[in-house]
């Protein structure tokens, strides 16, 4: 195990570097100019090379990016250019959103996509398998904002059940994670259907119905567990995906995560910001993906780290 360990952090390590070389050589090559943004329309050419000097942007960019590699080996993400204070303050403020948001909307997607694939899989070539496929590409193919503005109008304004948007309690929750839940059940129960019917036809689900189980247990208890295996790597990705912010969400619901203050920084080329968001980002499908390597053997003892 502890060697495990020790080679997935080296390789976390060498992935994360990797993101990082890319995102700065992208934003270095990027024909937007922050500086611009920084210095108005109407500052003069001087202004703006004062500006490029302080900040260090007229440098090489492998100077650049050796210096903001070592600035982040002392935990240093930077400043903003635009809003004047440190990128790891403006994460750190965001992220209690970021995590609730994740984690309703993690909960929404594998409760909807666990139990419809799972009742598919048990009516599979049936018009309820078929019905409920067709609704898990629907799912899949709908719009973000689509799904949002359509729960808002009929839970928020029609009904008038939960909040237009904000945040802060639980009823501003419930709509945005049940946006993502839908738009994630239809992956999670295409998977699970197809996962749960390979599974119902393995030769130890047959010798638990030969031995007389009954059905219920013979599902919960055997089939299950062995299906559920490729839904834990999925959720692993999943983390990663919403720690960076689902912007159109976040957006249709006045939510304020990571998302909208990445997509804040990209209107204005806020360089120090992408970064952040993006490492942060990284790290949380790094971190994600390594959690659901550990949880498999305690699903399956049969799978060994090695």
């Amino acid at each position: 195990m502890a060697a495990y360990l020790a080679r997935r952090l080296i390789q976390s390590v060498l992935i994360l570097l990797g993101v990082s070389f890319i995102t700065f050589l992208l934003l270095y090559v990027l024909p937007a100019d922050p500086v611009r943004q920084i210095a108005g329309r109407a500052a003069t050419a001087q202004t703006v090379e004062n500006i490029r000097q302080q900040l260090g942007l007229d440098q090489p960019f492998i100077v650049q990016y050796g210096r903001y590699l070592g600035n982040l080996l002392h935990g240093d993400l930077g400043r903003s250019y635009l809003q004047k204070t440190d990128v790891a303050e403006l994460i750190w403020s965001r992220l209690p959103a970021s995590l609730l948001l994740m984690a309703g909307g993690i909960a929404c997607e594998l409760v909807l996509g666990l139990t419809l694939g799972v009742i598919a899989a048990l009516w599979r070539g049936r018009a309820l398998d078929q019905g409920l496929m067709v609704g898990s590409f629907v799912a899949v193919s709908a719009p973000q904002f689509v799904v949002g503005l359509l729960l808002l109008y009929v839970f928020a304004v029609r009904l008038g059940w939960f909040p237009i948007g904000g945040y802060g309690t639980f009823a501003h929750l419930v709509l945005p994670a049940l946006t993502l839940g839908i738009l994630g059940s239809g992956w999670y129960s295409r998977m699970m259907r197809s996962s749960m019917i390979e599974v119902l036809r393995a030769d130890y689900i047959r010798t638990a119905r030969a031995k007389g189980l009954g059905r219920a247990r013979v599902i919960l208890r055997h089939a299950l567990p062995n299906a559920i295996l490729p839904i834990v790597a999925m959720i692993g990705i999943d983390i990663g995906i919403f720690m960076g912010g689902i912007v159109v969400v976040e957006s249709v619901f006045g939510w304020p995560g990571m998302g909208q203050l990445a997509w804040q920084a990209i209107q204005r080329v806020d360089i120090p910001i992408i970064m952040g968001v993006t490492l942060v980002s990284a790290t949380a499908i790094v971190l994600g993906n390594l959690l659901a390597d550990l949880i498999a053997p305690l699903v399956d003892p049969r799978i060994k780290l090695r």
